[in-house]
């Protein structure tokens, strides 16, 4: 479904650790969002986006999705932690005033764990990717 959601309003975290901007796609494995890298960002060093911020933008990017699925069935959103990250490769940083897409795709889901991939592009390069699996208590 495309969808063009303020992920600020899906996601539990509050400024200034939102590391997301839309939800512009989800479907029953995938989604996808992007951000829009601000100068002032707590992981902006040498006007490069940290790989802390990359890693919490996949992150957030899965937590947006729990959010919408919760959002559309009228439930509060909940809050989930990483419980782990694998074969993760940073390939390269976006810069400030760069735009950044993210697409997790899901894995595997059991109980309250679900195991995605994720990567990060910027102007089609890939820059990061991932597994994780996020937890939700």
């Amino acid at each position: 479904m495309i969808l063009n959601e303020n992920a600020k309003f899906l996601i539990p975290q509050k400024h200034p650790i939102i590391m997301i901007g839309q939800l512009i796609y989800s479907d029953e494995l995938i989604t996808r969002s992007n951000f829009l890298i601000a100068e002032d960002n707590i992981f902006v060093e040498s006007r490069e986006f940290g790989e802390a911020g990359l890693i919490e933008n996949i992150a957030q990017t899965a937590a947006a999705r729990v959010g919408f699925i919760a959002k559309t069935e009228n439930k509060a959103i909940p809050i989930g932690f990483i419980g782990a990250i694998k074969n993760l490769i940073i390939f390269s940083r976006p810069k400030v005033n760069e735009l950044i897409e993210t697409e997790i795709k899901i894995v595997n889901q059991i109980f309250n764990a679900t195991i995605i991939t994720g990567s990060v592009t910027c102007k089609s390069q890939v820059l990061i990717s991932c597994e994780m699996k996020i937890i939700i208590p």
